[in-house]
């Protein structure tokens, strides 16, 4: 894995930080094109045949020089996917983030890590709980991963302090939030390591949060939930851990307390039920040993022949509103794989496609 220059750093923010374009838009306009810089000039011409009425939006050169500048000022670095310091766990998900911002110890994103997650508005108990598990965790050599959140995540990084804690933000480096854990997240700095997606000067919204459980569950080898309610965020970083091939745990509570009804819930699902961290270490064992793979270098740019029009008609009629998955477009539409990606990538491009969860797509 080579490291990537400044130009190409800058190159790849500026992909990543264009209007409607995701991780795996990113992936597949590197795996077409064989570089950032041959992607961004090819981008407006792609939004046009996905019948895009505008361009998306590329930052300049400059503007991807200012946000790389401001975090190197914030004592911070951008980490490219195919780096030897990115996350490994990281790596094997779908849509791993192209580029990740990171403060603190980077040491600690080569070490496996476990999830620890829970109520916001977390009983005594559950705090306890959380912080014990993270401690007698965090004494094997685990990293205690977590999302900064009040309650259940505060306990767990704060007990993890010691051992190794990494923090996964859902605003930008200069966004924390809650605003009554920026002292924790100073402390993280100094002891830990906080990683960071979105741009500087990004303040979360709703939807931000569910991206930055997917961070927490995806950087870990598995991910304990020690108390949610019914519907809660916990359980949605539990159903994405469950989606990544993460082993889920869960802690179990009394059918009285609302904060364990998603535990428990977990628990009947077929999670694995906690009461020590050995229930955790057992089952993780042969995994802390395995070796991830790692990441295949982009392939040679696919520069192939366009989709013909019959192709793009056929698939064009099949997609709505409906989530379809694309294999069954690619047969019903009678067209090769490498045919449904660029027109999928086209559709992405203009901002007309939605990615579901399982490879399914539908339009917007």
């Amino acid at each position: 894995m080579a490291r990537l220059d400044d130009a190409q750093r800058r190159d790849w923010l500026r992909l990543i930080r264009t209007e409607n374009i995701g991780p795996r838009s990113f992936r597949s306009l590197m795996a077409r094109f064989g570089s950032a810089a041959a992607a961004i000039e090819a981008l407006p011409s792609l939004a046009r045949r996905g019948g895009g009425l505008i361009a998306p939006r590329i930052p300049d050169a400059t503007e991807a020089e200012a946000e790389m500048a401001a975090m190197a000022r914030l004592g911070g670095r951008f980490i490219a996917l195919d780096e030897p310091d990115y996350p490994p766990a990281l790596r094997e998900i779908d849509d791993a983030p192209p580029l990740l911002a990171v403060r603190g110890r980077l040491d600690m994103l080569a070490r496996p890590m476990v999830g620890v997650v829970g109520a916001r508005n977390a009983s005594g108990a559950g705090r306890m709980m959380a912080a014990k598990l993270a401690r007698e965790l965090g004494r094997t050599g685990l990293v205690i991963a977590s999302g900064l959140a009040r309650g259940i995540d505060a306990s767990a990084h704060e007990a993890g302090l010691d051992t190794g804690t990494l923090a996964a933000l859902a605003g930008g480096h200069d966004r924390p939030y809650p605003p009554e854990n920026v002292p924790l997240l100073e402390q993280i700095l100094e002891k830990g390591v906080v990683i960071s997606e979105m741009p500087l000067g990004w303040v979360p919204r709703a939807r931000d949060f569910p991206r930055r459980n997917r961070l927490v569950s995806g950087v870990s080898l598995a991910v304990l939930v020690v108390e949610a309610a019914e519907r809660s965020g916990s359980l949605i970083t539990a159903r994405l851990a469950g989606e990544q091939g993460r082993d889920v745990f869960a802690v179990p509570g009394s059918p009285l307390d609302p904060r364990a009804a998603g535990t428990n819930q977990l628990i009947k699902q077929g999670a694995g039920l906690v009461t020590s961290a050995a229930d955790i270490l057992d089952a993780l064992a042969p995994l802390i040993e395995r070796p991830f793979r790692t990441f295949n270098e982009p392939p040679a740019p696919l520069m192939g022949e366009e989709p013909t029009a019959s192709v793009r008609t056929r698939l064009l009629a099949l997609l709505g509103p409906t989530p379809l998955g694309v294999d069954d477009l690619a047969e019903l539409a009678q067209a090769s794989a490498s045919d449904v990606q660029i027109v999928l990538l086209e559709l992405d491009i203009a901002g007309r496609l939605e990615r579901h969860p399982g490879g399914r797509v539908s339009m917007i």
